[in-house]
C-alpha cells in the first residue's frame, strides 16, 4: 500500500476558528472518554488545599512514575504535558543555530519549538507506507545535528517502527547526538510491538523517552508529560524545572490513574476496536489508510478535509487535503463513515 503523506508541520502560530462549533471536533487526538470516576474523586480532593501551593520543585510525581516505569527518580523530568518537557529537552541539550533532524510530517509542536529554541529543522520526508525513513534520517545527522527525533507509533500515521530497525538506527546514531524517542501513544501497542525502554536506555545513554498523561489516560487538560533516561541526561533537563509548576491535582490524578490501570486498559481496547473498525470500513470504500497503532487514523487527501467539514466534523488538516482523526467516539466515529461514504476513492 502507498500512502501520499504531504508534510503539514511549518511552524504557524495563526488559528484559523471555524464560525459554526464542529459537531464533532477530532483535530487533536484526544481520548473521547472523561477521566474515571476515581481519578476525579482523587483530583476533587485536591481543590480543596488548592489555596497552598504545590511542591516547589516536584518530587513526588517523579517518584511514582518512577516507580511505575521501573527506573530511579533521578531518572525522570517531568512538565507541562510531553510538549513541555520537549520544550525543556530542546532549550537544555541544544544551542541556537544547530539543527534539529525528524520525520515528516510530524506533530505540529516540533518545529514549532525548534523555531523558539532557535535551531533549524531537518525535516526529512516519510517513505511510501508513512513510516519514518530511518536511513534517510541517518543520513540528515551531521556535525550541527543537536537532537535527532523518533516518534514510535508515529504521529500522523499511527504506523510503528520495527524494533529491530529502532535498534539498528540508535546504534548507527553518535553517541553525541542525543536521540528522544517520542512514545505519547505507547499504550496503544500491542504486547508483540513493545519494546522495553529500561534496555534501550542501558544501552544508549543518549536516548530520552518522552510519555504522556493525555492520551490512554484521558488527562490532557491537566498537562502530566514526563521523560525518563540516563540520570546524566535527566539532570541537564531539569536544570529548567519550573518552580511550582506541577500541580497537586497532577500528582494525585496519576496516583489514581495508576491504581484503575485495568479499567483504563478496557478503555483503550475500545478505541483501538473502534479504530481498527473504522478503519476497515473505510478501506473497503476505496482509502489507502495506513495500519494505525494510536488513537487515531490518517485518511489520505485530496478533498477529505473539506468532506469531513460539511458534515460538521474538525479534521487535522494537511495541504494536500488529507486528514488526520481522532477515533474511539462511537457517534463520531459513524459520523466519519458517513461523510466518506460518498467521497470514497
Amino acid at each position: 500500500m502507498s500512502v501520499r503523506v504531504v508534510d503539514g508541520t511549518r511552524p504557524s502560530r495563526r488559528h484559523q476558528v471555524s464560525r459554526v462549533p464542529p459537531r464533532f471536533d477530532l483535530t487533536l487526538s484526544e481520548n473521547p472518554f472523561p477521566p474515571l470516576p476515581s481519578v476525579l474523586r482523587a483530583v476533587h480532593m485536591t481543590l480543596a488545599q488548592a489555596n497552598r501551593y504545590p511542591e516547589f520543585l516536584p518530587r513526588r510525581l517523579p517518584s511514582l512514575i518512577a516507580g511505575h516505569v521501573g527506573v530511579r527518580a533521578d531518572q525522570v523530568v517531568v512538565g507541562s504535558g510531553a510538549t513541555g518537557v520537549a520544550l525543556q529537552i530542546l532549550q537544555t541539550l541544544t544551542t541556537p543555530g544547530k539543527e534539529i533532524v525528524y520525520s515528516a510530517p510530524t506533530f505540529d509542536g516540533y518545529p514549532i519549538m525548534a523555531e523558539m529554541a532557535g535551531l533549524e529543522a531537518v525535516p526529512v520526508p516519510l517513505n511510501a507506507a508513512g513510516d519514518q525513513d530511518l536511513r534517510a534520517m541517518r543520513h540528515a545527522v551531521d556535525r550541527r545535528t543537536a537532537l535527532v527525533v523518533v516518534c514510535r507509533p508515529h504521529n500522523p500515521t499511527g504506523t510503528v517502527l520495527p524494533a529491530d530497525e529502532l535498534k539498528a538506527f540508535l546504534s548507527d546514531v553518535p553517541a553525541r547526538v542525543p536521540v528522544l524517542l517520542d512514545e505519547a501513544y505507547v499504550e496503544f501497542l500491542g504486547a508483540a510491538e513493545y519494546i522495553d525502554p529500561l534496555a534501550l536506555i542501558a544501552k544508549h545513554p543518549n536516548l530520552l523517552v518522552l510519555r504522556t498523561f493525555s492520551k490512554a489516560y484521558g488527562l490532557a487538560g491537566l498537562r502530566i508529560g514526563y521523560a525518563f533516561g540516563r540520570p546524566e541526561l535527566i539532570a541537564h533537563v531539569s536544570k529548567l524545572q519550573l518552580p511550582f509548576g506541577m500541580s497537586a491535582a497532577a500528582v494525585a490524578a496519576v496516583a489514581a490513574s495508576y491504581a484503575a490501570e485495568p479499567e483504563l486498559a478496557a478503555r483503550t481496547f475500545r478505541i483501538t476496536e473502534e479504530r481498527d473498525a473504522l478503519r476497515a470500513a473505510l478501506m473497503a470504500r476505496g482509502f489507502a489508510i495506513p495500519e494505525s497503532r494510536a488513537n487515531f487514523l490518517y485518511i489520505p487527501g485530496p478533498g477529505t478535509v473539506t468532506a469531513l467539514r460539511r458534515a460538521g466534523i474538525a479534521a487535522k488538516s494537511y495541504p494536500d487535503g488529507s486528514a488526520r482523526i481522532a477515533v474511539g467516539d462511537p457517534s463520531a466515529d459513524h459520523a466519519v463513515l458517513q461523510a466518506l461514504s460518498t467521497h470514497a476513492r
